[in-house]
This record gives C-alpha cells, sequence and structure tokens, in this order.
C-alpha cells in the first residue's frame, strides 16, 4: 500500500457534543463517506524532553511549534511498520512529514538512542530534531478512536472524528494494549478539519447553525494539563505546596 508521506495543510479542531455529531453524521450523509479504513484504533508515542519542553511550548501557543510521535492504526508486533512522524505548525499552516519503518527499528532509533536507520531527507530532519532535543524520550502513550471522512464529489477536505481519548505515561509501548485516563469526556468528539484551501459552504453553515466554535485544543497538550494538575493536588494535599 503506498502511503503519503508529506502533508501541506490547515488543520481546524472543533469540540463536538453527542448531539452535535449526530446532526453532523446526518448533515454529512448525502456528501461525504467514511475512508477505507473505515473506524480504527490510533495509537501514538509522543517524545519529549525531561522537562516536557515540546508540549510547554506548544501550550504558549508560539507561531512555529513542533512535535515527533511514532503512530500505528492497530495494535502491532515488533516487525511491524510504524509511522516516524514530524510534526510542525508555522502561521496556522501545519507540515506533516513521515517514514514508516519496523517498529523495533523506530524505537531503537527514537527511545533507545541507536542509529538512524533510513538515509533520505526525511530520516534527516526527524534525526537533526532528535539531536536538536538534548535527551528526548518517549513520554506518553495516547490512542483514540478516529472515523475518517472524504467528500463524494473528489473535492479537497478530509473531516476526522476522534473519540474516547484516553493516555498513560507508563507502558509506552504501541505492542501494548489501549488503556489508561479519559483525557476528555467520553460523550465529547474531537473534529478536524483539513483543507489546504477555504472550506465548503454546507460545513460553514452547519458550524454556524450550531453555534460550532473552533479550538486550538491539543490532546496531548490536555493531558499534560490534566497530570500537572493531579500532580499538584497531591503536592498540596501533603503540604508541599504554598500560596
Amino acid at each position: 500500500m503506498k502511503y503519503q508521506n508529506v502533508f501541506r495543510r490547515y488543520e481546524i479542531k472543533y469540540i463536538l457534543s453527542s448531539a452535535q455529531r449526530r446532526k453532523l453524521m446526518e448533515t454529512m450523509k448525502e456528501i461525504m463517506k467514511i475512508d477505507d479504513y473505515g473506524h480504527t484504533t490510533i495509537r501514538n508515542i509522543y517524545f519529549d524532553t525531561d522537562n516536557y519542553r515540546l508540549i510547554r511550548t506548544s501550550l504558549d501557543k508560539p507561531e512555529y511549534k513542533e512535535k515527533l510521535r511514532v503512530r500505528s492504526y492497530r495494535r502491532i508486533t515488533e516487525d511491524d511498520d510504524v509511522f516516524v512522524e514530524l510534526k510542525k505548525k508555522y502561521e496556522s499552516v501545519v507540515y506533516k512529514r513521515r517514514i514508516a519503518l519496523p517498529e523495533y527499528l523506530a524505537m531503537d532509533w527514537l527511545a533507545a538512542g541507536g542509529e538512524q536507520p533510513v538515509e533520505n531527507q526525511i530520516g534527516d530532519e526527524i534525526e537533526y530534531f532528535r539531536n536538536f532535543y538534548e535527551g528526548i524520550a518517549p513520554k506518553v502513550f495516547l490512542s483514540y478512536e478516529r472515523e475518517a471522512y472524504y467528500p463524494v464529489d473528489g473535492s479537497d477536505l478530509r473531516l476526522t472524528l476522534d473519540s474516547n481519548i484516553i493516555a498513560r505515561d507508563h507502558d509506552l509501548s504501541l505492542r501494548s494494549g489501549v488503556y489508561g485516563r479519559n483525557v476528555i469526556d467520553r460523550d465529547l468528539t474531537v473534529m478536524e478539519v483539513k483543507v489546504t484551501g477555504s472550506m465548503p459552504m454546507w460545513l460553514i453553515r452547519f458550524l454556524k447553525e450550531n453555534n460550532i466554535q473552533k479550538t486550538s485544543f491539543s490532546k496531548y497538550g490536555m493531558y499534560y494539563r490534566n497530570m500537572m494538575t493531579t500532580y499538584s493536588k497531591h503536592e498540596t494535599q501533603g503540604g508541599l505546596l504554598y500560596a
């Protein structure tokens, strides 16, 4: 199967209630079609420094930000391919570059400090990123259920619906099962609209009629916030934090 490895597009996010999602599905019935993957469980390992420099910078909403993750679309073995993805955002435009590698090679490279396993431009960019952020390592396992849709007329739009978003900071392997803490309420769905140009009028109309506003929501960012809140509460209860 041939995969797209370079992306340049706008990614606009929205949070939908259960009722809003049902209305969206009804609206899309004759306009959008679910992709060939159907309903999938996406698994990610996010990489960061010991002091979480990458996600802390991202949450400050700078003009430029970047992150590194390893992703699979099912539970895998060490010999199965995973995607190593370098994702950058500059002035609202998202640039994503990725390569497919067997899981054991990807994790030996990124988690165990092994040699760069491929010699190409994307591999070189990932290796530069790894060296620039000294001490970068796996920090969070994050998964969610995804349905992805594309227009029946072949126009430029991709819409994804992510739910059951859970994460953990241990057992950081794509070979492991899906479990962890809820990142947001299970009744909520994160919708991402991915376009290289403007959104279609039917979608603009739907968003306006249902009072749905765009958000800068980050799954990894929300987990980090939740983790820090939990840590602060524990510290406070232990008498270690003072106003």
